[in-house]
């Protein structure tokens, strides 16, 4: 079926408390293994491309790999920019067919901040004040809002961000590069993460002036990190979907704890007010962005494939156990994320079966 719009998708998620997910595809064989799963589950999926598949593929590229899936597919698939960086850049995108915009305004300020002091790496308080600064927020709105009224002129759907959202990167300095992420980081890394949390009330001030569909907000999350050790401020989360009453989009999933069953198996104990991806869908989380998890389960079935069968020539023999790997895990995360059955339509899937039939 062709691509579909997210916005009533989200708000059904929003109404329901079930989560969409929003999947990172690098190649033919993840978007492949994503929609496959969502097929089997009859869910509904997005397909997120990022900045990295963007400057890797091209625009074109990897907005066609995700509309001839999309073609093919018998439930409803999105295509969806991932942190957007500006106005041009959404433009682009709407124009390439996205059925999905975003635009990060905190990632577009902090690089324009970087160009004019000509420092790539500025301290964690340099980026806190810029963050948190009236002047970030203006600036977020003023973007943000033209974004979503070339958007709307076409039926299109926007997702801001507000908080930052870090990377496990930029904390390397405390935890070091070998952290094995199997506890908690330490308190004084959560103390970081918590001085660049989304505020409630400009949130809702945001959500007012700039009319998006639904809000990104910095809960807890982090970037790039291996395990889900992470807890989310589930009374945050509560506070700001009841001023804002619009679906919430938790990024940086892959490092948070998906279930207490998950917590209590690591021995992690949350706080009074923290909690994981599931008591987060209670609390108006409707769009759950995973990558990192993705590509690990990928590569690592690779890396195995390669080890076991070291003289293997046809790429093909080592993508395919990698897919069917990424399709099993994408098939656990729609289930967790409770939007199995939630994706039916009158339309037959037109997916062929991966195979190797001819060894060259």
């Amino acid at each position: 079926m062709p691509l579909v719009s997210s916005k009533e998708l989200l708000l059904k998620a929003h109404r329901e408390h079930f989560g969409i997910g929003a999947f990172n595809a690098n190649n033919m064989e993840m978007v492949q293994a994503i929609i496959e799963a969502a097929e089997e589950e009859k869910a509904p999926v997005i397909l997120q491309v990022s900045q990295g598949t963007l400057k890797y593929a091209g625009l074109e590229f990897a907005a066609n790999l995700v509309k001839t899936g999309a073609e093919l597919a018998s439930v409803p698939v999105v295509l969806h920019l991932d942190h957007g960086t500006d106005f041009y850049q959404n433009v682009r995108c709407l124009r390439a067919g996205f059925t999905s915009l975003m635009y990060d305004g905190t990632e577009g300020m902090l690089d324009a901040c970087k160009k004019m002091s000509g420092d790539n790496k500025p301290s964690f308080e340099v980026i806190y004040k810029k963050v948190q600064s009236q002047e970030a927020f203006e600036e977020n709105v003023r973007i943000t809002k033209m974004i979503v009224d070339m958007a709307h002129a076409c039926d299109v759907p926007v997702e801001a961000e507000l908080g930052k959202i870090p990377r496990i990167d930029d904390f390397w300095e405390i935890i070091g590069k070998k952290f094995n992420y199997s506890a908690r980081l330490p308190e004084s890394v959560q103390k970081m993460v918590e001085k660049l949390f989304a505020d409630p009330k400009n949130a809702e001030e945001f959500v007012q002036l700039t009319g998006c569909d639904s809000l990104a907000v910095a809960c807890g999350s982090i970037h790039g990190m291996k395990a889900g050790t992470q807890p989310l401020n589930i009374r945050l989360l509560d506070e700001i979907s009841s001023r804002t009453n619009i679906p919430l989009v938790l990024h940086g999933s892959s490092g948070v704890i998906k279930t207490m069953k998950d917590a209590e198996a690591s021995g992690i104990r949350p706080g009074k007010n923290e909690g994981t991806i599931e008591d987060a869908l209670r609390y108006g989380i409707s769009k759950i962005n995973v990558s990192t998890e993705l590509q690990i389960t990928f590569i690592d079935m690779v890396r195995k494939e390669m080890e076991n069968n070291p003289g293997e020539k046809d790429v093909r023999k080592i993508f395919l156990p990698a897919k069917t790997a990424l399709k099993s895990r994408v098939r656990c995360l729609i289930r967790l994320f409770g939007s199995s059955g939630k994706g039916h339509t009158g339309f037959v899937s037109k997916l062929g079966k991966s195979e190797i039939m001819h060894p060259e």
